[in-house]
């Protein structure tokens, strides 16, 4: 009779990560950026039906890199969880940190029990209402990993040389004109050729906006703010 087959634990979560890494590694960069009254949110994506970004309540966002409809499947979920959270107890209590905790714990449950982790990875973004208050950016990994980032975030195939433009040429109080021009040309870094912008995908958290601060940046609009 046969010996069974055997692979160590190790060697097991060794390769899920590689395959995810693999998948994610394959998909077009997104980049989150502050900027002065917000969140900036960058996304190298030339379909104008399948968004990589979105709302999912009136001051938090979401973006997903990777597979599309695993992270769709992500965006739905966070946007029940939202409003389930929202009507039981109050708008106030829906929160970026919950949201993100809780794809850390569906990302970490899939990437430990199922055979095939999801390949992807996602932004949680939150503004502050004008009470005042920080900026909230988290980037939760395949595995679950929550990454709590300060000023930007970057994620999806050579996030690494994206990051370090972001590193190296980030300010604090830049218009929205002067964080998008950043948040291009670091995407730029993994191209060769420049990015148009019908190959962007631009949507902003507007502090200075009521109640609901998520808004996308139109074609026209977007075109006048790289010219500036």
């Amino acid at each position: 009779m046969p010996l069974p087959y055997y692979v160590s634990p190790e060697q097991i979560m060794k390769d899920k990560a590689e395959y995810a890494r693999k998948g994610i590694a394959r998909g077009r960069s997104i980049i989150a950026v502050e900027y002065r009254d917000g969140i900036l949110l960058v996304a190298e994506n030339p379909s104008t039906l399948l968004h990589k970004t979105s709302e999912i309540y009136d001051r938090i966002a979401f973006a997903g890199v990777g597979k599309f409809n695993e992270f769709e499947n992500l965006r739905i979920a966070g946007v029940r969880h939202a409003d389930l959270r929202g009507y039981a107890y109050s708008r106030g209590d829906v929160t970026a940190k919950a949201l993100a905790n809780a794809y850390s714990q569906a990302l970490g449950s899939i990437f430990t029990q199922d055979i095939n982790p999801f390949e992807v990875e996602v932004l949680v973004v939150e503004v502050p209402d004008r009470n005042g208050g920080k900026n909230e950016i988290y980037h939760i990994l395949y595995d679950g990993t929550i990454e709590d980032e300060v000023h930007y975030a970057a994620m999806g195939g050579q996030a690494e040389e994206i990051r370090q433009v972001l590193t190296e040429n980030f300010q604090e109080g830049m218009t929205l004109a002067q964080a998008l021009q950043l948040g291009v040309r670091a995407l730029t870094v993994t191209q060769n050729k420049a990015l148009n912008p019908s190959d962007l995908e631009v949507a902003v958290l507007d502090q200075t906006r009521e109640r609901r601060k998520f808004r996308r940046i139109g074609a026209e609009e977007l075109k006048q703010l790289l010219e500036r």
